[in-house]
């Protein structure tokens, strides 16, 4: 069951212009982090202060300019046993091993329809999910390497999907039967948390690799809610899912499913099949309203992709999603909304 819980507020307090970004940075689809699982466990609670920091973000307009938003939070609980994970797990498949346990979705009357009609293509070469009529959820990445904005990410594009037309009822030439093709459209706006720029030990923070694109024109088709990510303990057989366009896998809309293996208060780790492309596909639950008969699907995580780390002074990899937590819901619902007056509840 869906549970409610009662949101942090995240107040605007003051907002800044800033130079504009260069754009010059190579988008870079796989990420090295330094902080894994064990390092995970080990990070200090987050104070008061760190989070008006790290919640605080940067707006970048379709013209190139550039702001800071400081905020602070109001009625967030610190809990002093944020990071404790399950037990390590056992080393499974990376990304795809052996068996492919992906699933090319063919059929259109699937593919234009809820919930794959959600998943949406990134200009930048990732995936995202559209969360309201005129905003995406995307990994930061995507956008952003830590340092600068990337390449191609001042004109920003959205592809929404369509079925190829075939005119006259007849197939076109050169068109392949459920192959989908796109109805781009530009980002007026780019929203990313502080947390992305400063990370762990100088590196990136992979906690808050999210961000928001607010589309110049809204969509009419329907979209995905966002929900608070639940334990593993309680999700029906600890089983996520999530759809993308895999970059092995060109012009198909690509699901798949798993079970989690492992969790950090801000992280989940899984071994989902999944290639660069991927990245920045909203992983979602299917569970029951309360006091309701009724099952609904929510978004629970961003899938951040493939990551290399080092344990123990051996390189491992595994691949990570970053929990929707409630302060990142609401984070992400004040982006939507622009107030915290529809995020009260999640």
């Amino acid at each position: 069951t869906w549970h409610l819980k009662k949101i942090p507020q995240i107040v605007k307090e003051r907002t800044f212009s800033l130079d504009s970004p260069k754009f010059e940075a190579k988008t870079k689809l796989e990420l090295n982090s330094v902080c894994g699982i064990e390092c995970q466990r080990k990070l200090p609670v987050p104070s008061l202060s760190d989070l008006k920091n790290l919640l605080s973000y940067e707006t970048v307009f379709e013209n190139g300019t550039r702001t800071l938003t400081e905020v602070n939070v109001l009625g967030a609980v610190l809990d002093p046993a944020a990071n404790t994970t399950t037990q390590r797990p056992s080393r499974k498949k990376r990304q795809v091993y052996g068996a492919d346990s992906r699933f090319s979705i063919y059929d259109k009357r699937f593919m234009t329809n809820f919930p794959f009609n959600t998943a949406v293509k990134i200009s930048t070469g990732c995936s995202g999910i559209l969360v309201s009529p005129k905003h995406v959820l995307t990994a930061a990445h995507c956008l952003h390497n830590g340092k600068d904005y990337v390449k191609g990410s001042k004109r920003l594009r959205v592809g929404l999907m369509k079925t190829k037309s075939r005119g006259n009822g007849r197939k076109r030439k050169g068109t392949s039967d459920g192959m989908p093709s796109f109805q781009w459209t530009r980002v007026k706006s780019t929203h990313i948390p502080k947390g992305w720029f400063k990370g762990v030990s100088g590196d990136i923070a992979l906690d808050y690799d999210y961000a928001v694109l607010e589309l110049k024109r809204p969509h009419k088709r329907k979209y995905m809610e966002l929900g608070i990510s639940p334990t593993i303990k309680m999700m029906p057989g600890s089983m996520i899912h999530f759809s993308g366009f895999d970059n092995d896998r060109s012009g198909q809309l690509v699901y798949r499913f798993c079970s989690i293996s492992d969790e950090s208060n801000d992280l989940f780790y899984q071994y989902c099949d999944a290639e660069l492309g991927s990245t920045g596909s909203g992983i979602y639950l299917r569970l029951k309203e309360p006091n309701k008969k009724k099952w609904k699907r929510k978004i629970i995580a961003v899938y951040s992709g493939h990551q290399w780390v080092d344990i123990n002074g051996e390189q491992q990899d595994y691949n990570v999603a970053v929990r929707i937590t409630p302060l990142k819901y609401a984070q992400i619902c004040f982006w939507i909304h622009g107030n915290d007056e529809n995020c009260t509840q999640g």
